[in-house]
């Protein structure tokens, strides 16, 4: 399960954003996670608990969106959704496409508890 080193990279770099805003904790971290990351929604869900353990992180949400899989298709330029094991033009069908999303994990947003109020970065 390589998620769980994932987290912890992960929790990593929002303690670093957490410190530099002079945060006292973190509420959520929203990430978007595409079909074809390799990385699984669901372990990530289980493994945040372990990897946030005793950081700024701890008692925070993690919040997953699903990134949707596009293609742009080389013979009639169209940018379409498609599915892991079919990534084939939606419009004219053909094979020759190129991805434009749905292999990324991005972080989204980190809110922040300060002293004063939360904060999202």
């Amino acid at each position: 399960m390589h998620e769980l080193s994932i987290c912890q990279s992960l929790v990593d770099q929002v303690e670093q954003i957490a410190l530099s805003h002079g945060a006292k904790s973190v509420a959520s971290v929203n990430l978007k996670i595409g079909p074809l990351s390799g990385i699984e929604p669901t372990l990530m869900q289980h493994a945040y608990p372990y990897a946030s353990a005793g950081t700024l992180a701890a008692e925070s949400t993690l919040v997953i969106e699903l990134a949707p899989l596009i293609v742009r298709c080389e013979i009639c330029g169209a940018e379409t959704e498609a599915q892991p094991n079919c990534l084939v033009c939606g419009v004219c069908g053909d094979y020759h496409t190129k991805l434009v999303s749905g292999d990324e994990m991005t972080l989204m947003r980190v809110e922040l508890i300060t002293l004063e109020a939360r904060n999202d970065v």
